[in-house]
């Protein structure tokens, strides 16, 4: 079998991951060969593509990003895109694609497959949305990056008695922020799932205060007070029809400044997020994903996505991780309310 690999959406650590484990053992269990396509969903619908094999992907499990590059391009709204996709497949002779990506990368392979493209879905996303699946790869390493930087921010927050206020990643959906933010000692977790109280924020920055402590409030960029709308710095937004976001920490922290009269900063930790090595569990997941990709293609079992579900990879229908974002369960935020403010 000739097998297409594309990366697509925002790159997050454990791509190379996946590529290498598909690679190696396609190529070494099953003799297939592989064709890797450039730079996501443009690569595909340009006919651009990258030489994939055993010596290619060599040493590249730590490292971060893609060697295939990404891009956000949607060929749903180019014109004869899915046609334009199919052209080049057929020029390569690709008889089945692994599609790795979030969900709006995983939607354009599920309108695929409608179209009668043989491919298996990888999900990746540091925001860990992707319905259909415990977690994704990408996501433990953002958690860890963003614990550290709120480990820092403690000691200077205290030095100057300061409000500091930590903006991380998370469009729809508030696991960054919760997990990073328990796992870091926040003393308010502000999440896209849970419209927040203005005035309960500052009580909570107030009371950290009272013990002569400085208080770390942690927002997902999604996040947005009650009663308000969504703060961004700009309107655009992408082919998928994402507004950019990134503002809302700014905001937090002029407000917090105001109402309780003490100096407030803003982190934006941003693409921080997405780069550099991935974990060792990011590693794993993503090479167990991998694997279970190849066997999936092998089996026939096209139109179908690797996921996680408990310690186990099962493989479920691509229109259940395209079917709606997984957001964080209100249960789940509620078992840490009492340590806001604390």
């Amino acid at each position: 079998m000739r097998v297409g690999v594309l990366t697509g959406g925002g790159d997050c650590p454990g791509l190379n991951a996946v590529i290498r484990s598909v690679v190696r053992k396609g190529a070494q269990e099953y003799a297939w060969e592989f064709v890797g396509i450039a730079d996501g969903w443009s690569g595909a619908v340009k006919d651009v593509t990258v030489p994939l094999d055993v010596p290619t992907v060599r040493g590249i499990l730590p490292l971060g990003g893609t060697i295939l590059g990404s891009s956000r391009t949607n060929p749903l709204r180019l014109e004869n895109g899915i046609d334009r996709i199919k052209d080049t497949l057929a020029a390569h002779r690709i008889e089945a694609l692994v599609t790795i990506g979030g969900e709006d990368t995983l939607g354009v392979a599920a309108a695929l497959s409608e179209a009668g493209v043989r491919l298996v879905g990888v999900p990746k996303t540091i925001d860990n949305d992707v319905g259909g699946t415990d977690y994704t790869f990408g996501f433990n390493t953002a958690v860890g990056i963003a614990t550290e930087a709120i480990d820092r921010l403690h000691t200077t927050a205290e030095s100057h008695k300061r409000t500091l206020v930590v903006e991380v990643m998370g469009r729809h959906s508030g696991w960054i922020a919760l997990h990073a933010g328990v796992a870091g000692g926040a003393n308010a977790i502000l999440i896209p799932e849970i419209p927040f109280d203005l005035d309960q924020v500052c009580a909570w920055v107030e009371k950290r205060f009272e013990s002569n402590y400085a208080p770390i409030v942690v927002v997902a960029e999604g996040a947005a007070p009650k009663a308000g709308q969504l703060v961004v710095k700009d309107q655009s937004s992408d082919e998928f029809g994402h507004v950019r976001l990134s503002g809302i920490g700014d905001w937090l922290a002029r407000e917090l400044e105001d109402r309780t009269g003490k100096e407030s900063r803003t982190t934006v930790l941003g693409h921080v997020q997405r780069g550099g090595t991935p974990s060792a569990y990011d590693r794993w997941l993503a090479t167990r994903f991998g694997l279970h990709a190849v066997d999936a293609l092998r089996d026939g079992d096209f139109g179908t996505m690797v996921a996680l579900r408990g310690t186990d990879i099962v493989r479920v229908p691509l229109t259940d991780a395209t079917r709606g974002v997984k957001k964080v369960p209100p249960e789940l935020y509620a078992e840490f309310d009492v340590f806001f403010g604390t």
